[in-house]
């Protein structure tokens, strides 16, 4: 059977929990990414100074009510990822079941390892209290330790950009093959989800190179995850498709 034949069998045979599901990716994918500048550009982008942690210290305990704003921004975009995950795999799944599963597992992986790196966000919280046992640590100490709280949540997102690549490229690829989007946007898809992934051995190689490259990584796969937000929205799948 030819993939012409196969990709119109595909549009004849989406059924209604398909379309609720890519729906729910569409209206999930515009709150995360909502959600994720407003934590990533707005909170930590406005408090965080990586070259000077006394100023970032400084940052935190005056605006402490914004700095936690950003952190339930990171932990309610961590349960909308399980949402998207799961839909994707129900609309993607007819296509081809074990590519599906790989993108499913590995973006699961990826939101565990963003949850877990999240715990270095409570620990900049408990260095910056008024708690008795810090006091008596010496104020270069303390901001080491801030600092080292504060990369290791960066480096805890860059292994996840590993996972969430190799996941994404998996479900971009299906997108491509089923024709419920338009091609184009499919293969933009894959490819930002392929340097999203590459940034990882970038951040590995040398951190410093990682800030120049990551952001030209990551425009390809911000514009597509919100295109595919928009459309999955306003236009769902195919609707010459016959629901069942």
């Amino acid at each position: 059977m030819s993939s012409t034949s196969v990709s119109a069998a595909n549009l004849l045979s989406i059924d209604q929990s398909q379309r609720n599901a890519a729906k729910a990716v569409g209206i999930f994918y515009l709150v995360t990414n909502a959600l994720a500048m407003f934590s990533e550009f707005h909170v930590r982008g406005t408090l965080i100074d990586y070259s000077n942690v006394a100023r970032t210290m400084a940052n935190i305990t005056a605006h402490e009510r914004l700095f936690r704003l950003g952190l339930a921004s990171e932990l309610l975009t961590f349960a909308c990822d399980l949402i998207i995950i799961v839909g994707l795999y129900v609309v993607l799944k007819p296509i081809n079941r074990t590519i599906a599963l790989l993108g499913f597992a590995c973006r699961l992986v990826e939101t565990a390892v963003v949850a877990i790196m999240t715990l270095t966000t409570f620990d900049v919280l408990r260095l910056l209290s008024d708690a008795d046992y810090l006091r008596a640590l010496e104020p270069s100490r303390l901001q080491a330790m801030v600092g080292l709280a504060l990369s290791g949540h960066d480096a805890g997102y860059n292994v996840a950009f590993l996972f969430f690549g190799v996941g994404s490229t998996a479900f971009a690829c299906l997108w491509f093959q089923s024709r419920y989007i338009p091609k184009a946007l499919a293969l933009w898809g894959v490819i930002g989800s392929i340097l999203t992934g590459a940034s990882t051995f970038a951040y590995a190689l040398s951190p410093h190179l990682a800030t120049v490259v990551e952001p030209a990584c990551f425009i390809p796969i911000g514009t597509f995850e919100l295109i595919l937000g928009f459309w999955l929205v306003l236009r769902g799948l195919p609707r010459g498709a016959r629901s069942h």
